[in-house]
């Protein structure tokens, strides 16, 4: 009995050993050389509108050892005069100490950049580090990021003619209105940035006059210049041109990642047309790039690509579109289930006389669900007349409401290069293409690139092959 108990207690004094081992918290690695593997060296931003603020950057620091780290300090190096501002645990700061990671475990955090206004008017470049204090050793991931001073405006009227001038950037934040009888001219090489709520609404006049040269170009397009936000479509509503107004212009302009990119009402029958659009880009639109309801739109040399509805031209009107490429690829954003073009002459229950002629123009659209790429529907009580001369489109047949020479049908126009899963798309014309020297002459000497039309027979499209 004495033996079976003194072995009973040497039994329950090893598992109460085991037990008091098991509940003893493990000490922290002190090793000099150890070391967090951090997510990433360095964290950049895309350009920052100062005082706008920026999205967050995130990184992650990884403790891949069998023993707990505590990290004597996370700190931003330039503390409370930085640019930059560190969120931890939930916590924002500019410092942090005494910080514990678990073995095999990580501690997550976010870098958020915030610059102040300046006199440099182009883009300029602002740096820190975040520095990380283990066992005496540093380590460090660089912060960089790129400033733009720009002129804010929200919620701005425009009530007497004016002209921006390309000195710095516009970030519009609400409505831009026009109002009657004022007009508003972009000069060459101006870009305006629009936030999510910012709508461009012309009751008087809008002239974009940009230029050949790429530093000449007009830009509109959102103010998300970070990934993965800067190609998203429906960044912005769009430009909203009402009854009445008349003359717009666009020229040598970009404009992406609108809801509606423009969308001209009324005003089919005036003799100046209320709306040109001369060597443009429409690009990335999320429901259309180009709407006219009964208006009148004259488009040389112009690529309306990768939208909803490239161009939906309903309710009559009066159009003229030459040297044009309408195409659109399906991508991560828009799947391509609508025609490039759809053309009809009437609109909630109301029918209006519609002449519209396509000239050298392509029609094309791949990977959707599309087979003609063209539209058209009619109302028979208005008059409907479509015409489509030496143009290049995907269609089974021709459609019967239109009056159509020369066609190439259902032949692929080369395109230089298509990559949807990267967004890289170049519209230009390979060798070999079926679109190549079959145009006519228009009279127009320039393509959307600035760069000259070919003397004899052109090529169709908005761009012509050097």
């Amino acid at each position: 009995m004495g033996k079976s108990y003194f072995y009973t207690m040497r039994l329950w004094s090893f598992f109460l050993i085991l037990f008091l081992y098991a509940c003893t918290k493990e000490g922290y690695l002190n090793s000099p050389d150890a070391r967090l593997r951090v997510s990433a060296d360095t964290l950049q931003f895309d350009t920052v509108f100062v005082t706008a603020g920026s999205t967050y950057r995130s990184f992650q620091l990884v403790n891949e050892y069998d023993q707990a780290l505590r990290i004597s300090s996370v700190r931003i190096g330039g503390d409370t005069q930085s640019p930059f501002k560190l969120n931890l645990n939930g916590r924002t700061g500019t410092r942090f100490e005494n910080l514990v990671v678990e073995k095999k475990d990580s501690l997550y955090g976010w870098i958020q950049v915030n610059i102040d206004p300046n006199s440099i008017n182009g883009p300029f470049v602002v740096r820190d580090s975040l520095v990380i204090e283990l066992n005496g050793r540093i380590q460090k991931i660089q912060l960089e990021a790129w400033g733009r001073n720009a002129h804010f405006l929200r919620n701005h009227r425009i009530t007497q003619s004016q002209t921006w001038i390309n000195d710095k950037p516009y970030v519009i934040l609400g409505r831009l209105t026009i109002e009657p009888n004022a007009s508003l001219t972009l000069s060459p090489g101006t870009q305006l940035y629009m936030r999510a709520d910012a709508a461009i609404l012309v009751k008087g006049t809008i002239q974009a006059l940009g230029g050949a040269d790429p530093t000449q170009r007009i830009r509109l397009q959102g103010d998300r210049l970070d990934e993965p936000y800067r190609n998203f479509p429906a960044a912005w509503p769009g430009i909203y041109i009402q009854p009445g107004s008349t003359n717009n212009i666009f020229r040598y302009t970009t404009i992406q990642q609108a809801y509606q990119a423009i969308v001209s009402q009324q005003g089919a029958n005036g003799s100046t047309p209320v709306l040109k659009l001369e060597q443009c880009e429409i690009d990335n639109a999320y429901d259309a790039g180009l709407i006219g309801l009964n208006t009148s739109i004259i488009a040389e040399n112009c690529l309306i690509s990768n939208c909803g509805q490239n161009a939906v031209l309903i309710g009559g009107g009066n159009y003229q579109f030459t040297h044009c490429t309408m195409v659109s690829y399906a991508n991560r954003y828009i799947d391509h289930q609508k025609p490039v073009l759809t053309v009809t002459n009437f609109s909630n229950n109301r029918a209006d006389p519609l002449a519209a002629q396509f000239t050298n123009c392509i029609f094309w659209g791949e990977g959707g669900t599309v087979e003609d790429e063209v539209l058209l529907s009619k109302n028979s009580t208005a008059p409907f007349q479509a015409n489509f001369r030496n143009v290049l489109w995907k269609m089974r047949t021709a459609p019967a409401l239109a009056t159509v020479t020369q066609t190439i049908q259902n032949q692929s126009p080369l395109f230089d290069s298509i990559q949807a899963n990267n967004r890289y798309y170049n519209f230009r014309l390979r060798t070999g293409s079926p679109a190549l020297n079959t145009g006519i002459v228009t009279g127009l000497m320039v393509d959307l690139d600035g760069h000259p039309r070919a003397i004899g027979l052109p090529d169709l499209g908005c761009y012509e092959k050097q």
